[in-house]
């Protein structure tokens, strides 16, 4: 059995090695493709694997019609629309992710930008702090619950709405829960967002939505950047010059938001969620290791495709 790693954007060595020893202990081979570039390389690459491990690469149709002996493919992290599902499914691969092994890393990300936001970026002015603040948790899975323990240690009031996690589960955590999603909108000062990119969640945070916001309210984004409706919140930041954006998915429209909004608009250059060492080395290895669980014993516990 052959597994690749094909990450155009590389795994840290230590996550590369850790793998490695999950793999070679298993009597598989590994193959690296990294900082490939060009789609054909991937193509090439891809032609005699019975595995495939990858970050942010995309694995589309082209790319599993040439992977005639592919059986897996796992997504070192949470989202996966980076793969197309249906197309896997229909060329018989199984799909995974590695949910809650970046969930740390992104959930303090979210804090970093909320503790500039409340300090007005930093710039020297008196800001304000979160404290107090009621902080509304979008989504209450892997990252949800761990933005809503960090939360605690700031004192913050915590309240959270998912359509998925039963009532009794959030509020066992000491969270408040909130019947729809604009109750949390509604109510809090801060909204920290964690919502999947899937048909009913791209553009659903649009200018009513946001707009039910207290005054000075604040939107915190480390999702996906196709959740936003972006020409609802250019909109709404001009009509509310008191509300704050800032995100770590740099926007379509990013000149557009960081020109008419200084100050109130934040964006990192690229996805920083995920971005530390621990988190990589934790995505990575947990992909090698649901992989031999996979072709060793048929364990399919991440499958996110049918």
């Amino acid at each position: 059995m052959k597994v690749l790693v094909a990450t155009d954007k590389p795994f840290a060595k230590i996550a590369v090695d850790g793998i490695r020893k999950e793999i070679e202990a298993a009597g598989y081979e590994l193959a690296l493709l990294e900082k490939y570039g060009e789609k054909a390389k991937l193509l090439e690459a891809v032609k005699d694997v019975d595995a495939i491990i990858i970050r942010s690469d995309v694995i589309d149709a082209e790319v599993l019609d040439a992977a005639k002996e592919l059986k897996i493919v796992v997504r070192a992290g949470a989202g996966y629309d980076n793969v197309d599902l249906e197309a896997a499914t229909a060329h018989n691969v199984c799909v995974m992710n590695t949910p809650g092994q970046n969930s740390n890393a992104v959930a303090e990300l979210a804090f970093g930008l909320m503790v500039m936001a409340v300090r007005n970026m930093y710039n020297g002015a008196s800001g304000t702090e979160l404290k107090g603040k009621k902080l509304g948790i979008h989504a209450y899975g892997n990252v949800g619950r761990n933005v809503a323990r960090i939360a605690k240690g700031f004192g913050m009031d915590i309240y959270a709405y998912d359509a998925y996690c039963p009532k009794e589960v959030i509020e066992a955590d000491g969270v408040k829960a909130v019947a729809s999603t604009e109750e949390l909108y509604a109510t809090c000062n801060i909204v920290s967002l964690h919502i999947p990119a899937t048909p009913e969640t791209k553009n659903s945070i649009n200018y009513d939505l946001v707009d039910k916001m207290p005054k000075n309210g604040l939107l915190v984004n480390t999702a996906r950047k196709e959740v936003i409706n972006e020409a609802d919140l250019l909109r709404l930041m001009n009509d509310r010059p008191d509300l704050e954006y800032v995100t770590d998915i740099m926007p379509v429209h990013h000149a557009e938001f960081a020109d008419h909004f200084p100050g109130r608009y934040f964006s990192t250059p690229k996805k920083m969620g995920a971005q530390t060492a621990e988190a990589n080395i934790n995505a990575g290895i947990a992909a090698a290791r649901q992989i031999v669980g996979f072709l060793k014993d048929g364990c399919e516990k991440f499958r996110v495709n049918k």
